[in-house]
């Protein structure tokens, strides 16, 4: 037999009585983030505060399996069809990132942040990384600014903005819910293909490919900037583009590390922290800005066609 892991997250219903099953055997340390972990002598079960069980072990299916039956008895839920589909993603994911082409060449990439966001503008970069100054990203660790946190961001982006050369564009809520534009793939070619062009104008760059992480078809892409005065045509699309160019990476870094500042300066101008992402919390902030400054205040800082907009009428 060989060790497995297995990890699957528990239906709200099925964690207190997991954790009363194994309560007589919680270790006295526990992994950070976790409720407990429990060591069989084949398998080591662990329950993250997140809802996710992980089992490690030689007998790791075996101790699942109860698990796994209890979800499809309570809950209607086939674990093992969901387990077998994120490890097919999973697998997926690694093979597209066997996609080398990127390595060892100059490139220009573009990214965006604050689409998911509902208060704060919307922040896109494109960025020229040449092959000689690929080094200095490898040295600073440059990734996806989502496996960044913030603090690393903030550290490192402001490196970056000196060595590379790039332009950003940030959209303001003012001027987004103006547009009126709910689709919001359409936004982000808009503001792509601007950001593109306006760095490609700056230059003569010597480059391989202009990179493009692939949010739509790339004939949806044109279609939707095709009312531009300039677009910029030979772009490379390609999913997880930031794990695999550098120019995408450093614009993603970019691109968040303005996001985050911008929004330190909205928290400022009206004396509360304003949250990121669009959850429950964002809902009430809402409301006392509306409470506070008014609808008109709203319409500046958020974007009001998403759903917590007719939440936050509900609390007012």
């Amino acid at each position: 037999m060989k060790q497995q892991t297995i990890v699957f997250k528990v239906s709200d219903n099925l964690k207190d009585e997991m954790i009363e099953f194994y309560q007589d055997r919680f270790l006295d340390k526990k992994p950070p983030y976790s409720v407990f972990q429990v060591k069989d002598y084949d398998c080591v079960i662990t329950l993250y505060e997140s809802g996710k069980v992980m089992f490690q072990g030689l007998g790791a299916d075996i101790e699942a399996s109860y698990w796994t039956e209890q979800e499809r008895i309570k809950n209607s839920r086939d674990v093992v069809s969901e387990i077998d589909k994120d490890k097919k993603k999973k697998e997926e994911k690694a093979e597209e990132l066997k996609d080398d082409r990127f390595r060892g060449v100059s490139t220009i990439g573009s990214d965006e942040v604050g689409t998911g966001d509902y208060f704060g503008p919307i922040v896109v970069t494109a960025s020229y990384v040449s092959r000689e100054k690929a080094s200095l990203l490898y040295e600073l660790g440059v990734r996806d600014s989502k496996k960044l946190n913030d603090e690393k961001i903030r550290n490192i982006a402001p490196t970056l903005i000196r060595e590379y050369p790039h332009v950003t564009y940030i959209l303001n809520n003012s001027l987004f819910n103006k547009w009126g534009i709910t689709n919001m793939n359409q936004v982000k070619a808009i503001l792509h293909n601007r950001v593109l062009t306006e760095l490609l104008k700056k230059d003569k760059f010597d480059y391989k490919y202009v990179v493009v992480d692939q949010f739509c078809y790339p004939t949806n892409y044109f279609k939707h900037i095709s009312a531009a005065k300039e677009i910029t045509k030979n772009i490379t699309f390609t999913t997880h583009a930031e794990d695999k160019c550098l120019s995408v990476a450093v614009s993603s870094i970019i691109s968040r590390y303005i996001f985050l500042t911008e929004m330190d300066k909205l928290s400022k101008s009206i004396g509360t922290n304003i949250p990121l992402g669009a959850g429950s919390g964002v809902d009430k902030v809402g409301a006392d800005i509306v409470k506070q400054y008014g609808k008109d205040k709203l319409y500046e800082l958020a974007k009001l066609n998403f759903k917590n907009t007719d939440k936050i009428k509900e609390l007012l």
